[in-house]
């Protein structure tokens, strides 16, 4: 910072920055003003005055020396308004305060397992079903900063991509990177991808722990059943939202007459979780906006001030002025005939 005896303390710029403790005290400074405007008015007709000049002779030079002279008399009364206002700005603590925030989440435990078999290259979500459910999934992973998510991929086999991690960077580069052939073995082992998630979370101490299953077929592979995953994860207080991503089957008269929704159904409804069908890209961004709504945490903020005073600057200024109107008081710019 500037030192005290800077003019940059008067600047509107350096003003601008302050916060004034007691702003109150910074109204008496036009009360000041007008108690001296008073004085003025009222003994300016009745004071006593010594006119200053150094010679008797006249000419306009030596007038104008006179004029300046007889001005430099009001550096009196100026020096002691100054002094007097400088003195409540610093009681009014001019100080620049500077925050920071903090915000503290408990935070949730998110799995997301996605459906990477051939069947998810469909189109009937553009450009096809397992590109637009990884296009939504970035998005809601943007949104989730105060969360551990981790990422499980399944077709016949189930493998766990990415463990939970707050890095949301790393869970979207492992969600860039998956497309079908990365399993080649064929079929849709839903009750294995959500044992998966489940082993990932199962010594998770998070309030709330959550399980997305994304699919857009029935269970037909793996070596477990899918409800007693359902169970498992009802036992570990686990959460499981089950989205079916695809139109219905051409031929069925309603979308609740398709295979592919019973077991998903049914997993939701043990895990006491939801259950969603994404028709269309845009049904499919609603479905994640809804559980990024229900599935919140509630967020702290604690805020950090750094206050700083700089009363003491208009102090030593005030003090300045005193000393200089006590001076001039001592000086031909002082009226004796008034003391």
């Amino acid at each position: 910072m500037a030192p005290w005896f800077s003019l940059r303390w008067f600047t509107p710029g350096q003003w601008q920055q302050f916060h004034f403790d007691h702003p109150l005290a910074l109204y008496a400074i036009p009360a000041v003003l007008l108690l001296f405007g008073l004085r003025y008015l009222l003994h300016r007709g009745a004071g006593q005055r010594l006119s200053l000049s150094f010679s008797p002779r006249t000419s306009p030079r030596r007038d104008l020396l006179d004029s300046v002279l007889n001005r430099l008399r009001y550096l009196l009364p100026l020096s002691a308004f100054m002094a007097v206002a400088l003195i409540l700005v610093a009681l009014a603590r001019p100080q620049i305060i500077r925050e920071q925030k903090e915000n503290q989440s408990e935070g949730i435990d998110i799995m997301l397992a996605m459906d990477v078999s051939s069947s998810m290259t469909e189109k009937d979500l553009k450009p096809d079903r397992l590109t637009a459910a990884k296009r939504v999934a970035q998005t809601f992973i943007a949104d989730r900063q105060n969360d551990r998510i981790g990422l499980v991929i399944f077709a016949g086999e189930a493998f766990s991509l990415c463990p939970l991690t707050t890095d949301n960077a790393l869970v979207k580069q492992y969600l860039n990177q998956v497309n079908h052939h990365i399993i080649r073995t064929s079929g849709t082992a839903i009750g294995d991808a959500l044992a998966r998630c489940i082993n990932r979370m199962r010594e998770s101490h998070a309030k709330s722990k959550v399980v997305i299953l994304l699919s857009d077929g029935d269970n037909t592979a793996g070596s477990l059943d899918p409800i007693t995953a359902a169970r498992l994860a009802k036992a570990f207080d686990i959460k499981v939202y089950t989205i079916v991503i695809g139109r219905p089957p051409k031929g069925a008269a309603s979308a609740t007459q398709t295979t592919d929704e019973g077991i998903l159904k049914t997993i939701a409804s043990i895990s006491e979780g939801s259950f969603y069908r994404a028709g269309d890209v845009g049904k499919l961004q609603r479905i994640f906006a809804e559980i990024n709504r229900l599935e919140k945490a509630p967020v702290r903020t604690q805020v950090y001030q750094d206050v700083q005073d700089y009363y003491r600057v208009y102090l030593y200024w005030a003090l300045a002025f005193l000393l200089l109107a006590l001076l001039l008081k001592n000086t031909i710019f002082g009226n004796i005939l008034e003391d």
